[in-house]
Formats: structure tokens, sequence, C-alpha cells
């Protein structure tokens, strides 16, 4: 493969790097406590924790975020048998609760919210995360260039679901005093970029297609004419380009015959790359051009999805069918919801999803994070000391690994003991009740007592791998001379980046001018195609957690100026921060009728997995199957009435 030097990159320029200087403090702290009493170092342990320092602030780290090294190494242990060996003997916290929440992500913040307001006042909680943050996957990325506050979301979108919000995600919404429908009409600005002429552009790579080539203005619904005239210009053979024309705009049914729910159920038992290449005839090469289309809402290749699913999608290819509409029963969760309902509202705050579990922080923790609505929270600082305070009814301990959670008593549960490990420490803590707010995959380790069946269905919640990559820009300008906004790329490292979108919401203001600095947000699926859906997200898993920062770096500066590097980008010059959020148990898996087929509904390992166990509860959006956020506030309200009844 041919490319830049690193220096011409700017792999040598520095980045600042304040994960590394937060981590040192962790670690360090970690060595001491290993040699102090038991007593000591359990106070050490809790008065020195990293969170309770001064400028500690995790949205500001660049480098890895999401599963970022320190959050996974103690389950990973675990997992594989040795972390007890090496453990030392458990030191009793000294701490009762009335709940222990597991996981401090949308579900879990959700269960300390719902259960406070079901039981009596001054019921206490504790929330304990693996992770150096709150919120889990709705992570914030927080940069400050030209002297201004950006941000970006390192995981959870926005407020968007294929069906509407059930009144237990809907209250919840309420009474933080989110409205989608009236934010969105007043902060949402999407003619900004539109009245700077745009558009969206396809990246061609010269390892896959022979030759880089930016087509600016494909990937826009256009007359057959006008993509024709388009592809042209890409390093496509004809039989392809005549191919991408029709499946893009014609009109064939290759089911003739068939009736519409005939025609579903067939679209239901292929793949979308069986439908392309073995019922419209598709040219081989068309699998290059369209392979990452499914990457945003499947994390998997178009050989790994349904049919049915891509037609859900609005994937191209199916306007011949002529289905009728509505879903059927052998469809994912995702599309049946949206040709059902038209889905929910939708609202995306600049730093995605995070303003919402900031918003249940502060619910929670009002010392924590000043403000009063759900305009200023998005500028807000929070005060990570203020968290975990001792006396406080709710309090969130960080960098807290969950290594064992099990009910006291042999038949009828008496409340539960946790046990997590802090720095080289392990503690314990007591509560009435705990709900299971973490990866379903990681449950049966942590709980080794629960039945084999339940443990066997939650080890099938197999999550989706993803990356999203934050950028900080110079500026855009080069954006605007290539009149480019968005840049699907099926061959590079990342299968697509865009401008951040414009969002302009309390004192936050998005830039106007491509001479101002700005975001840019990357992702990437590492997918391996020719396997099932889940085979290709173990392989991405693996892949993920033994890629470096160094590695992602060089390709997302190779990426970026092999793209933009006609309208006067240089990687060197203009790139001022990067974080890559990278999450090897990503997203909550659906049920894929690839790999499902006739399962039963109440046979779903959801189900199974979810079960109750004494009084310890599971919530999260894998007991949901579905990766929305609604999914994992109902999740959590339905746990938390399992346990009070």
């Amino acid at each position: 493969m041919v490319r830049s030097s690193d220096a011409a990159l700017g792999l040598g320029r520095p980045i600042e790097r304040r994960d590394f200087l937060q981590g040192m403090l962790i670690g360090t702290g970690g060595a001491l406590m290993g040699e102090l009493s038991p007593v000591l170092a359990r106070a050490a342990a809790l008065e020195a924790a990293a969170q309770d320092q001064p400028g500690y602030y995790p949205p500001e780290r660049l480098g890895l975020r999401g599963s970022h090294p320190g959050a996974f190494e103690v389950a990973h242990a675990l997992r594989d048998g040795s972390f007890w060996d090496h453990a030392g003997a458990i030191a009793d916290a000294g701490e009762t609760y009335d709940l222990i929440v597991v996981g401090g992500g949308i579900s879990g913040l959700s269960a300390a919210h719902f259960f406070r307001a079901a039981v009596p006042k001054g019921a206490t909680v504790l929330i304990l995360d693996n992770h150096d943050d709150f919120g889990g996957h709705a992570k914030r990325n927080e940069f400050h260039v030209g002297g201004r506050m950006q941000l970006l979301n390192g995981g959870t979108w926005g407020i968007q679901s294929p069906t509407p919000y059930r009144p237990p995600a809907a209250g919840l919404l309420a009474s933080l005093g989110i409205n989608p429908v009236a934010l969105s009409k007043t902060c949402d600005h999407p003619s900004v970029y539109r009245g700077l002429g745009l558009k969206p552009a396809v990246f061609f790579d010269r390892e896959t297609f022979g030759v880089d080539k930016l087509v600016v203005g494909l990937g826009r619904a256009t007359t057959p004419r006008h993509l024709k005239k388009l592809l042209t210009q890409a390093p496509l053979s004809d039989a392809v380009r005549k191919d991408i024309v029709r499946i893009e705009t014609g009109a064939e049914d290759p089911m003739r015959g068939l009736s519409s729910a005939e025609k579903k159920d067939r679209l239901s038992r292929i793949s979308h790359a069986d439908y392309l290449l073995h019922w419209l005839k598709a040219d081989p090469g068309v699998v290059a051009y369209y392979g990452h289309k499914t990457d945003a809402l499947w994390g998997c290749g178009i050989d790994a999805v349904s049919a049915i699913d891509a037609w859900g999608a609005g994937l191209a290819g199916y306007q011949g069918l002529k289905l009728s509409p509505g879903s059927t029963v052998r469809m994912g969760y995702t599309q049946a919801g949206f040709v059902s309902t038209g889905g929910s509202p939708v609202f995306h705050y600049p730093d995605g999803n995070a303003s919402i579990a900031r918003l249940l922080v502060r619910d929670l923790i009002p010392g924590a994070i000043p403000g009063n609505d759900a305009k200023d929270i998005v500028t807000a600082r929070a005060d990570y000391s203020q968290l975990d305070r001792p006396g406080a009814p709710v309090r969130i301990r960080l960098n807290s690994t969950v290594v064992r959670a099990r009910n006291i008593g042999d038949t009828t549960s008496r409340g539960v003991e946790i046990a997590y490990a802090r720095g080289d420490n392990v503690y314990s803590v007591r509560g009435k009740y705990c709900v299971l707010a973490c990866w379903n995959m990681m449950i049966p380790y942590l709980c080794p007592e629960l039945p084999q069946a339940q443990k066997d269905a939650l080890h099938l919640l197999i999550k989706t791998p993803r990356v999203y990559t934050s950028v900080a820009l110079r500026n855009w300008t080069a954006f605007k001379r290539l009149g480019i906004e968005r840049v699907y790329a099926p061959g590079s490292y990342h299968s697509s980046f865009e401008l951040n979108p414009t969002v302009d919401i309390g004192g936050y203001v998005s830039p106007r001018s491509p001479e101002q600095p700005t975001l840019i947000s990357m992702e990437r699926t590492p997918a391996l195609p020719g396997l099932n859906e889940r085979e290709q997200h173990q392989a991405g898993r693996a892949e993920l957690l033994t890629t470096s920062f160094e590695t992602f770096e060089r390709n997302i500066r190779d990426q970026l100026g092999r793209t933009l590097g006609a309208g006067g980008f240089d990687p060197a010059r203009d790139i001022e921060a990067i974080i890559v959020n990278r999450w090897p148990h990503g997203c909550a898996p659906e049920y894929n009728a690839l790999i499902d087929g006739d399962t039963p509904p109440d046979r779903m390992p959801n189900l199974i997995g979810r079960a109750r166990f004494g009084r310890i509860a599971i919530a999260n959006s894998d007991s949901g199957m579905a990766p929305y956020t609604d999914v994992a506030i109902n999740q959590a309200h339905r746990a938390v009435h399992e346990l009070i009844g």
C-alpha cells in the first residue's frame, strides 16, 4: 500500500494527551495502596480517587476513549479466569445502600432515577462504573479550539427511535425538560451547509478501485441522467456503472408472480448482497461500492443483512417490487418499527445523548452540574468531585469494575453483596437490591450462580463493535472549496465522515464560517465479510482491542489527506486534535432473520437472559435487544419495578 510518510501526515506533531496524565494518577494510587494496611488502603482508595482530584474532567481527554485503557483489563481477567488468582482479600468498604447499580450509562442512571421516584424519600443509591466517566455509550467529546468549546458525540448519536417513545422513556425525558420536537425546531440549522452549496460525495480509494477519486454530488437523489453523468467520473467499469444506475433508479421486479407477502418472506431469507447479485443479476463489482451501505445501522457488510431489512431501511434496488407498506414478522426491530410507525421525533444534542446522561446526573446529584434546564446543560461543566460524597443519597463511583454480584442467603435473598476492583484492591458493599445495567456479556462472570440456560442466553447477545472518531480541524475551507458536506468511502479505513451538524442551543453556537475551526465525525465498523452478522462482530471486536492509537491516527491522517487534498487540506497542518472512541462492545444486537430465523419471540435470548435473579435485576439496551436510548430507559424502568413490585 502506497502511503504518505509519517512526517508528511503530521504523525510526529505533538497532540495533548490528558488521558495519559490522569491514567498515571489512577495507576500510581493503585500501586501505593498495595503497601498500606487493608483499613488504610480502603480509606486511601476512597479519599484519593482520581475523580476527586482537582481538574479531573474526562470529556476533554484525547486519544483512545470509549473502552479506554484501564476500563476493560479487570473484566477481561475475570472473563479469562485469572482475576481472583491475583486479587487478594476483599476489603469491606463498610457501606450499605438501598440500591446498587452496576453501570453508569443511561440505563443505570435511569434505574437510579426510577428507583428514587418509586420508593420513600431518603433512599440511597450507589452507582459503580468501570469507565473514567459516566454516561456509558453516551460519551461526550469536548474540544476547545479557536477559543471556543466544540462538542461531538463519542457514542450514542441522539434522540431517535424506530417507534414513538413509550411512557417510561417519554416521561423521563419530560421530567428532565427535554422536548425533542421543540428543540429540533429552534436549535437545528441544516440549511447552513446547503446554503454554502455543500453536497454529499463518494471517495474511491486506489487500494480498492485502482485510483483515488472524489466524486462530488454522488450520493444525493438524482435523475437517472444526472446519476449516469456523475458515475462517468467514478473509477468503475461500464458494467458496474450501468448496474448502479439500474439499482438506484430502475423499476425491475425480479419476483414477478409472487404476492407482496410472499416477496417479503423470500427477502427475509436472503441477504442484501444475494438480492443484488442473484436476483437483480448485478455485476459482482457493485459489492465494492455498496458493501458499507449497511454500516451505520448494522455494523456489518451487505452479505450479513437480510434483504427485507435492507428494503425496510430504504436501500436501493427494491423499488420495482412494489411491496405493500408495513412490517413482517421476520424483520429486525429497527426496520419493522420505522415502516410500521414512522419512528420517534429526532433531536441531536451537540454531544449526542451525553446531555441526557448529564441531565440525569444533575437530577440525581444537583451539586455536580450547575444549571436549570435542558439547554444550559450543554455548556455546563460537571464537578466530578461531587459525584461520590460521603453521606449523599446518590453516589457515582467511577474507575470501579464490578467483579462479583451475589444474593445474600441461600433460598430467600436478604440483600445483595457487590464486589468491585479499584486500583490494586477489591472492595465490597451491600444493598437491598441490585440492578445490573452493564453489558450482558459480562453478567455470567459476575453472577456464576445464574442458571446455565440464562448464562448461555446472555452470552448470545453479541454487541456491534464501532468506532466513532472525532477530529478537530483548524478550519474547513477544504470542504468549502470541494463543495462537500459528508463523504461515503466504501474502501477506506473509516467508511464515512462528515462535518459536525450545525446545532445552536443555550450558550453553544456552531461555527458558520469555513475559516473557523470545526469538528468532523468519522465512523468505522471493523467487520469481516463472509461471516454471519454476529461472527463479523466478534471478529471486529478482536481487531479493535489490538489496534493502537498510532494505527488509528495514521489511517485518519492518511484518509483525510487523500480525500481532501485537492481542496488544500494538509493533515500535518490542519488537524488540531483526535479522539478515537473505540467500542469493541458497542451497540445492542437486534433480531436478524438470517441467524435467528423463526425463533419464537418468548425464546429470544434477551428475554431469557434478563430474568430476575433474587434481588438482582438486569437492565440495558441488550435486554431489550435494540440499540436505542428509549429502550435502555424502558428496560431500567422494568428492572426497578421487578425488584420493588
